[in-house]
């Protein structure tokens, strides 16, 4: 099940406001009333077409984006690093997401503004301590996202909270599908067309149920916390008014644009 979150001035009855739908094979939401991370989801006799709406981040976490550093063994050696002995992890503000078709934002302050495409799971209850077994029980189903990173202010910081932190600094989406099961499906990114990394998320050192175990013995996820489970090697820059394409086969694609650098 696609589970879409979008905004329509020309559907009737549901104004601008953002609302939930299940996407079907016939481009057809039908909109949901509720909220499927805190107050459930109850379907409603209407539908509209997807080409009517426009999109939104299927989900802006209320606490927080937590990310894995470093957990494909050829990105952390394109970084000069080793591959760690467990998981590295850090946090995203949720006020870095944006949706698809939307614009990162580059900011004045850096020279370089990379990409670095991610499988993002989304967490669907409050957990602590979850056993690698029961990883499933949580999680509500997965996106695709994007870590951008100003990577020349992340060498000069030598630590990662400015860099990854900016306004529209996750692009999330294009929706949550819930049935997708993790196995050798193959995440690519593409810039202007040019494909940038190209990897099966089985390569991931840390698996799902790994990082699941690990981010709950450190912290509590609540509903609507996303994890981004880490980038393939194949990082790199993008240009002023480039075109970035992250795609995992299973869910779909999630394109952005960026902006010119700021004055």
């Amino acid at each position: 099940m696609r589970i879409v979150r979008f905004a329509s001035s020309q559907a009737t009855g549901l104004g601008s406001d953002p609302a939930y739908g299940i996407l079907n094979s016939s481009d057809e939401i039908l909109v949901l009333k509720g909220d499927p991370m805190y107050s459930g989801i109850v379907p409603t006799e209407t539908k509209v077409a997807l080409s009517d709406v426009r999109l939104l981040a299927p989900i802006i976490p209320r606490s927080k984006v937590v990310c894995i550093g470093k957990n494909y063994a050829d990105h952390a050696a394109e970084m000069d690093s080793v591959v760690p002995e467990e998981p590295i992890i850090f946090i995203k503000p949720n006020t870095t997401v944006i949706g698809p078709n939307e614009t990162i934002q580059w900011p004045r302050m850096s020279e370089r503004v990379d990409f670095e495409g991610e499988l993002a799971v989304v967490i669907g209850r409050i957990c602590k301590d979850v056993p690698k077994e029961r990883f499933r029980d949580v999680i509500y189903g997965y996106t695709i996202g994007n870590d951008v990173t100003a990577r020349d202010l992340q060498k000069k910081d030598g630590q990662w909270s400015r860099a990854k932190g900016f306004d529209t600094f996750c692009p999330l989406g294009p929706w949550i599908e819930t049935e997708f099961d993790p196995q050798e499906q193959l995440l690519t990114t593409s810039v202007d067309g040019e494909v940038k990394q190209s990897e099966p998320i089985s390569s991931m050192i840390f698996k799902i149920p790994e990082i699941i175990a690990f981010v709950t013995s450190v912290m509590t996820l609540l509903p609507g916390d996303v994890i981004l489970t880490g980038t393939p090697a194949g990082i790199g820059p993008m240009r002023e008014g480039s075109q970035v394409v992250v795609t995992i086969e299973g869910i779909g694609s999630l394109m952005n644009k960026v902006s010119a650098r700021a004055k």
